[in-house]
């Protein structure tokens, strides 16, 4: 994790890992990342835990309709305040006040805290304002608001969120899970092991451009997971999808999947169904890499796709890269230029 924020670090960089890396021991640390994009918006520094709690408590409420598996833990005083509202025997008075009282006991203190170091940055700080407890924003949450991609944070978090409460409420051993892709769909779905059972999670867009930096993953261009947007990003297989029909592997397997500019992956120069330079297989490793440590459900499929331990990884890669290359007839595409690399 230390390079996906080190290697070009950023504010949003250090966003995405509290949401890509962070500890996953229950979905808190989403619903206080999306109370902030939201709360952040009202132009207001300090927001009272009685504030910020409308909009912490709708999102938990959310997802539990969602999946009623929020948390490793097997019981929750909140959780169960939070399904008592949802099933009508909790008012909104009493679920707004357990959420002050209740919802935020461990995330403000853990909310910055990434493979149990504390990052160097902070997007709030714990403060009272007239005897009232809350929080003020700092400035570098406001930088993060007014980012070219703000728009993709909340997607992002939405993505993330989906992936782990599914891999919770499966209820079977994370290995057993397959994390697949569904191309025509651009969706990302868990096929259970030995089950016959699909279930949809996640744009493939939003769940795979956090780890991007939000950028292409060719000439690190800005991309946008907005519907509509001019610079909506490509769902590109790095290695072209049409060679699966050559050799029996998963070229639709998330290890394959990369997020691409428009110009890069379809422009007057694009690559197409062309073997990007093997320059950038180094890059894909690194990707398929932060995928790896951001745990539950992603680790398990890249690793059973790829390889157990870091040599097989690279072993697997390298063997593929290869196949296709020599299917292909040799021939290597690189973008017509390159920003800085962002990761």
């Amino acid at each position: 994790m230390n390079r996906f924020t080190e290697f070009q670090p950023s504010l949003e960089s250090y966003f995405r890992a509290i949401i890509l890396f962070g500890k996953n021991s229950a979905s808190y640390k989403f619903a206080m990342a999306k109370s902030l994009l939201e709360v952040g918006d009202n132009g207001n520094s300090f927001i009272s835990l009685q504030d910020i709690s409308v909009h912490f408590a709708a999102h938990i409420c959310e997802h539990l309709k969602l999946s009623d598996k929020q948390a490793i833990s097997s019981s929750s005083k909140y959780l169960d305040i939070c399904r008592g509202h949802n099933a009508g025997t909790v008012s909104y008075d009493e679920l707004i006040e357990s959420t002050r009282k209740l919802g935020f006991v461990n995330v403000l203190d853990a909310f910055h805290n990434v493979n149990n170091d504390r990052l160097p940055v902070s997007f709030f700080e714990v403060s009272k304002s007239d005897n009232t407890k809350g929080i003020i924003l700092t400035d570098d949450m406001y930088r993060i608001l007014q980012s070219v991609q703000a728009d993709s944070f909340e997607t992002e978090v939405e993505a993330r969120w989906r992936l782990v409460e599914t891999a919770w409420s499966t209820g079977v051993s994370s290995n057993m899970l397959k994390v697949r892709h569904d191309e025509s769909a651009e969706l990302l779905f868990v096929e259970e092991h030995d089950r016959g059972r699909r279930t949809n999670i996640t744009s493939s867009r939003d769940a795979l451009n956090g780890y991007q930096k939000g950028k292409c993953f060719y000439c690190f261009r800005d991309i946008s997971t907005k519907s509509g947007h001019p610079d909506l990003a490509d769902v590109d297989h790095f290695l072209p999808h049409r060679l699966a029909l050559m050799f029996e592997e998963n070229l639709d397997g998330v290890w394959n999947l990369v997020l691409s500019c428009q110009d890069c992956n379809r422009g007057s120069k694009g690559k197409f169904a062309c073997i990007p330079h093997i320059e950038y297989l180094d890059r894909l490793f690194r990707r398929n890499e932060f995928l790896i440590e951001s745990h539950q459900p992603l680790r398990e499929t890249l690793m059973n796709q790829t390889g157990r331990t870091r040599d097989k990884r690279i072993s697997y890669l390298n063997l593929i890269y290869n196949l296709s290359l020599s299917a292909s007839g040799g021939t290597q595409w690189r973008p017509t230029f390159e920003l800085p690399p962002a990761f």
